[in-house]
């Protein structure tokens, strides 16, 4: 177990970096930020020269890659580091100097326990991408096929695992002073941290969350997710198949090559909704270094999607208040969204619906007076997050992935068509996915579905009654008995010594009545 001490000196230091970089004035100016962490940002402070504008994304930066992973995760949470740091968050990019190739080259032969040369004919020497947790080299494998090739870099899960230690802890430390930061609930939010990165650190997890990804997305095929190479592939490589296109960042080149951007946008919102809606299972890393357009025909709007690591998972029951929720907030219908809030348990029954009623109308009637480019996902969110002190909501660990993901791919998606609106893109899409699911069809085949699983249960229920309750044997049933007061004084000793006073007064009593 680490000792305190080290953990309350890896915070110092990495707070003096963050402190070098400006992004500890939020915290030091929140009224809310509790006084013993105030203090500690202020000692982090003393000397440094601090810029006039934070820079929260390159204090993460350099801090190192368990860091820039967990500046990924807080900018899903304005309402826990403040809407600028958040907004600033979303621009870390994770590229790193590369590892020396011949250090890549020993781990990869280590993992997949054969020389390199019996799976690739070659391989080249420079990675096309270094990522802080891994780096990608271009290969061909034996029988000619072209793969890119993921592998772990060395020693990044011992790095990791000491940084995750002392979020932790500070996290407990923090969550421990109770009040608005024990609502923040920052402990589980490390904790979806360190479940995220492990399943990120796990290759074998990624290649199975890109096969699944595929399966469900089979009814959009514009969307495509590249083949896994199983035989090639372990806990700590990743072989798939080699995406020739366009990045959706250099926009610029997706002009000169003639693709129809709106197409492009159109395609991503729709694959969006169709994983988060439709199948609960979606991309949590959407950004536009991510995503290649590829050629093909019907305006070349065809998009592959790379690195599965992060990967969110929403249940039926919530995915049914999502879509109640996102259209309620395109219709209008504040008082609906509101019940949902309600009956999904994110607000405490001791507020007043008709009162968050209102509440969301302050956020979503600025949105629909304005022109459809200058609405946002992002801004209603932030409208969101505002509410949530004054109706005491606590965070929902299993939407964070969604809300990060919601803006993400709004600014993907605003950056290949400026006038764009995703809430008029999902609406159409949710309006029939809403219908399919709670119309008065869906509610009679759910009806069937149970009754049906109910009478093909009787069976076994059947049996099971029979072997609790057998027929009676061969022995006949035993006469009534007398109901007589057991007293339980204790065990052993005690039980005989019970029985010998039992005895010496009724020897005593007899004596008495003959005398």
């Amino acid at each position: 177990m680490t000792a305190p001490a080290v953990h309350v000196w890896r915070l110092l230091k990495w707070g003096r970096i963050l402190a070098r970089h400006g992004a500890l004035k939020g915290i030091e100016g929140d009224a809310n930020t509790p006084a013993p962490v105030r203090r500690l940002a202020r000692i982090a402070r003393l000397g440094a020269r601090v810029p006039a504008t934070p820079r929260y994304a390159d204090a993460f930066q350099a801090i190192g890659p368990a860091a820039i992973k967990l500046g990924q995760t807080l900018a899903t949470r304005p309402d826990l580091v403040g809407e600028a740091a958040a907004h600033d968050l979303l621009r870390l990019q994770d590229q790193l100097p590369p590892v020396p190739f011949e250090t890549i080259r020993a781990a990869l032969e280590t993992s997949l326990g054969r020389p390199m040369s019996a799976v690739f004919s070659h391989i080249e020497d420079t990675p096309v991408g270094a990522a802080s947790i891994a780096q990608v080299h271009r290969a061909v494998t034996t029988d000619g096929r072209q793969v890119a090739v993921k592998v772990l870099r060395p020693g990044v899960e011992a790095d990791f695992a000491r940084a995750i230690d002392t979020y932790q802890w500070a996290a407990a430390q923090l969550e421990g002073l109770g009040g608005e930061a024990k609502r923040l609930r920052p402990r589980l939010t490390v904790e979806n941290f360190r479940r995220w990165t492990l399943r990120e650190l796990n290759f074998q997890r990624e290649a199975a969350s890109a096969s699944e990804l595929a399966e469900a997305m089979t009814a959009e095929p514009d969307f495509v997710v590249p083949a896994i190479d199983w035989q090639r592939s372990s806990t700590r490589v990743l072989t798939m198949e080699w995406i020739d296109g366009i990045k959706l960042s250099n926009r610029q080149a997706l002009i000169d090559a003639g693709y129809d951007l709106r197409k492009l946008a159109n395609t991503l919102v729709q694959a969006f909704l169709r994983q988060a809606i439709a199948e609960g299972f979606f991309h949590a890393d959407m950004h536009q270094g991510n995503l290649f357009a590829l050629p093909g025909a019907n305006g070349q709007g065809r998009i592959a999607a790379i690195d599965f690591g992060i990967m969110g998972r929403i249940d039926r029951r919530a995915r049914v208040w999502l879509a109640e929720i996102l259209y309620g907030l395109i219709t209008g219908n504040y008082r609906r969204v509101a019940e949902i809030h309600f009956e999904a348990g994110y607000v405490p029954p001791h507020h007043n619906v008709a009162e968050f009623a209102t509440a969301l109308r302050a956020v979503g009637e600025p949105m629909r007076g304005l022109p459809v480019k200058d609405m946002s996902i992002g801004m209603m969110l932030d409208g969101l997050f505002s509410i949530t002190r004054d109706f005491d909501m606590v965070t929902q660990p299993h939407l964070l992935l969604l809300q990060k993901t919601m803006v993400m791919v709004e600014g993907v998606a605003t950056s290949l068509d400026p006038d764009i609106n995703l809430w008029e893109s999902a609406a159409p899409f949710v309006r029939e996915w809403i219908r399919t699911e709670l119309g008065p069809e869906a509610a009679i085949a759910d009806r069937l579905i149970r009754d049906v699983r109910t009478i093909a249960g009787l069976p076994d229920l059947i049996r099971r009654i029979e072997a609790r309750y057998p027929e009676p044997g061969g022995e006949p049933p035993a006469p009534p008995l007398k109901e007589i007061e057991v007293v339980r004084i204790g065990g052993g000793w005690r039980y005989a010594a019970v029985a010998v006073i039992a005895a010496a007064a009724s020897i005593a009593g007899t004596l008495l009545v003959v005398h």
